[in-house]
């Protein structure tokens, strides 16, 4: 299931012909269970089953037949894969465990066969496998819990999974709708964060991939409510599918280039993207031009800290993409933003066939807008106006007074509030900070803020760039 030592191939800046790294294979088994991968792969040849069907029964049948025997293998010798595989933790730990993937491979089994013995499966440990339970805002080749849902949700908005399984399926889809409202920035407050640019921000490392696999989901939850006639329903009110899909266009039009920098993060498409791109192949000459060894540790001296362009364009490629500011620095060894993974790239594919077969409406997909003087946060109850109202020298360094209104714009009492505030350097008044970095609430004197009303923040930055304000949690009462 595994080649390579992750420690000793970081070691080395080659071409893939020219490795010379340990090629050891790891396996799972019974002694050393991992029934991520297992079921995973279960999960993956019983989709496979259901695309061959038309065009291959024989074929299609071998694939469930395998798809049957790894699902029964992970299930009966339960274990996380990287207890068993040691060298696998550092690189890629199993975060979420191994039952949100057994849930997933009786799902896909489900779909592909219709056998109701796996859908019992999924009902009987809906709840202690998490199914039920866990509300997220990701999906990720870790965490299949959204995925799982919004699967199971077919199962109901298709008509099917009545008596015994109907309550269970309910409580799938809810989970469901919690993250596509969440996706789309009307959940209540409790969303995806994004950027100022408006793409969906989940993590620092990598962040394309939870922007390319989300946005799968929501253009594929789109057409399952589409087909049974529904809407989403979220805390800020009901969402046409066509609303979904177009949110999920305007995701992939800052990824090809609509955005702040103009910058497709997708390489080879457009006439800026990045060309420092973190991957050993893209980064040295091929064997052609350079017919010599390029050795384990050469190749960091001439390749990975070279200033010059990648040799080879790696078409197709999708990097981790911009910060949480918009901000891109395109830099070999920014590896967090710069470097390309399947993880990103493969659910774009789908989501590429899905907009390519529906073209975008006048208007649809607005994506990046340059910010007003008045920002308004997506989805959230305030309108923030920014103004310095002073500004000093001291030490050599400039010093600017900058406050802020805050008016509830959502025409309900705002009894609960979190903020997040980034980039702040110096002091700031008006609201209290919590135990969460960058988050703050209401200050002590205050205890809701009535339609209309107004809360003034008042900080003091040292020099730079004005903070960064944005709802993160709110309630209303």
């Amino acid at each position: 299931m595994k080649v390579g030592d992750g420690d000793s191939d970081h070691l080395c800046w080659e071409r893939a012909e020219d490795m010379s790294t340990p090629r050891t294979a790891s396996k799972i088994d019974a002694s050393r269970p991992g029934s991520e991968v297992a079921a995973e792969t279960a999960a993956a040849l019983a989709a496979a089953a259901k695309v061959f069907r038309h065009y291959d029964s024989m074929y299609a049948d071998l694939l469930l037949m395998h798809a049957k025997q790894i699902f029964t293998f992970a299930d009966t010798f339960r274990g996380r894969y990287d207890d068993s595989l040691q060298c696998a933790k550092k690189f890629y730990p199993s975060a979420s465990g191994y039952q949100d993937e057994l849930l997933w491979g009786a799902a896909w089994l489900y779909e592909a066969t219709g056998d109701e013995d796996y859908l019992d499966y999924v009902a009987r440990n809906a709840n202690g496998f998490g199914g039920t339970g866990w509300a997220v805002r990701e999906f990720s080749w870790d965490n299949k819990y959204a995925g799982v849902q919004v699967l199971l949700s077919k199962v109901l908005l298709a008509g099917g999974g009545d008596g015994d399984y109907a309550d269970t399926l309910k409580q799938f889809r809810a989970k469901a709708e919690f993250f596509m409202c969440a996706c789309i920035q009307k959940n209540g407050g409790n969303n995806v964060r994004t950027t100022p640019g408006g793409l969906l921000y989940v993590a620092d490392w990598n962040n394309m991939q939870y922007v390319s696999s989300s946005v799968f989901l929501l253009t594929v939850y789109a057409d399952y409510l589409a087909e049974s006639g529904d809407k989403l329903r979220c805390p800020d009110g009901e969402v046409a599918p066509a609303e979904i899909v177009a949110f999920a266009r305007s995701q992939v039009d800052y990824v090809l280039g609509k955005n702040p920098l103009s910058m497709s993060y997708m390489v080879g498409h457009g006439d800026k993207f990045p060309t420092h791109v973190h991957h050993r192949g893209a980064s040295i000459p091929s064997v052609y031009a350079v017919n010599d060894t390029v050795g384990c540790m050469d190749g960091f001296d001439a390749y990975y800290n070279s200033k010059g362009a990648d040799p080879n364009v790696l078409v197709g490629a999708l990097v981790g993409g911009p910060d949480g500011h918009d901000g891109f620095v395109d830099d070999r060894c920014n590896y967090q933003r710069a470097e390309p993974t399947l993880a990103a790239a493969a659910p774009m594919c789908g989501v590429f066939a899905r907009l390519a077969a529906e073209p975008a409406a006048a208007g649809n997909s607005p994506g990046y807008q340059p910010p007003q003087d008045t920002l308004h946060v997506g989805g959230a109850p305030l309108e923030f106006v920014h103004a310095v109202t002073n500004s000093w020298e001291h030490n050599g360094v400039d010093h600017y007074r900058h406050t802020v209104t805050a008016k509830n714009t959502c025409g309900h009492p705002i009894t609960y509030l979190k903020l997040r505030i980034e980039g702040l350097t110096g002091p700031i008044y008006g609201v209290s900070a919590t135990h969460d970095k960058e988050m703050y609430g209401f200050p002590s004197w205050v205890t809701r803020l009535d339609a209309g009303e107004k809360l003034t923040i008042v900080y003091i930055q040292e020099g730079g760039p004005a903070a960064k304000i944005a709802v993160a949690e709110y309630k209303t009462g």
